[in-house]
């Protein structure tokens, strides 16, 4: 069993999204709803469906393609501004089965330039409403270890717990070793969170370790108290709590890879 709370949202469920979802492509805004919905076409997070009627005129180009889903048949869209063309980039429902999807369009995340619940930007895809993320200062004893190099110990982390995932420990900046951490170029983002501000792996004897730890220096409002702070994958080191060896949990994360980056995949 994980140490962490599972999602528990069924496939195909739907529900209704309370709040004001805007999209913008090209400094425009080409779709503003109160009436989107939350379908969950895997378990881990929602989509939104957006009403045809609240999308800008014109911003659907036909494909002349259709597929099968168990929402109902779909047709498939491109989505077009000005001289902006995003080929099969919406799925359109003219008739559902689902109560509530007759009439709607998902979009494909990045077809579209930024997304906005209410006046506040959303990377990566939609927040699931039934998850929590929470950072809670702790003092409980951290240390960070990889084949048997010290890289961070802390008495005094900051601990998410984030539903889905592992706990993870942020550690003060001045409380990790930098002589075994070379600063990366890559950055990520995550829809609790917000984008990264650096990355580091680590090298330990002639053993490079891509991308094991990274840093919010602006993260939303809700995780503001990890501003600054650094966190290791637990999946790809080994991490004491209170000196006893934390067993890696097994996720998406424990490899590298180009789904392996914080919440970039979700």
């Amino acid at each position: 069993m994980p140490d962490y709370p599972e999602m528990v949202v069924p496939v195909n469920h739907v529900a209704p999204v309370p709040r004001r979802i805007r999209a913008v492509l090209a400094g425009e805004t080409v779709l503003d709803t109160t009436r989107a919905r939350y379908v969950w076409e895997w378990s881990h997070y929602p989509q939104y469906y957006i009403p045809l009627d609240d999308i800008r005129p014109g911003l659907l180009t036909s494909e002349d393609r259709t597929q099968h889903s168990s929402r109902g048949t779909v047709e498939v869209h491109g989505v077009g501004l000005g001289d902006i063309r995003r080929p099969h980039a919406a799925k359109v429902l003219r008739d559902s089965p689902v109560d509530g999807l007759s009439g709607t369009v998902r979009f494909d995340w990045a077809a579209l330039d930024a997304w906005f619940e209410e006046d506040e930007q959303v990377f990566v895809h939609p927040r699931h409403p039934y998850a929590r993320v929470d950072a809670l200062r702790s003092n409980r004893q951290v240390r960070v270890e990889l084949e048997g190099v010290v890289l961070a110990e802390s008495a005094s982390p900051v601990m998410v717990f984030e539903t889905g995932l592992p706990t993870r420990y942020y550690l003060d900046r001045n409380l990790i070793d930098f002589r075994h951490l070379i600063a990366t170029d890559t950055v990520t983002a995550c829809p609790y969170k917000g984008t990264t501000s650096g990355y580091w792996s680590a090298r330990v004897g002639e053993q490079l370790y891509p991308d094991l730890a990274w840093t919010y220096d602006f993260p939303t409002r809700q995780l503001m108290p990890v501003a600054g702070l650094v966190a290791f994958y637990n999946e790809r080191v080994d991490m004491f709590l209170e000196g006893q060896l934390l067993e890696r949990p097994v996720t998406h994360f424990s490899s590298q890879g180009p789904n392996s980056r914080p919440c970039e995949h979700l």
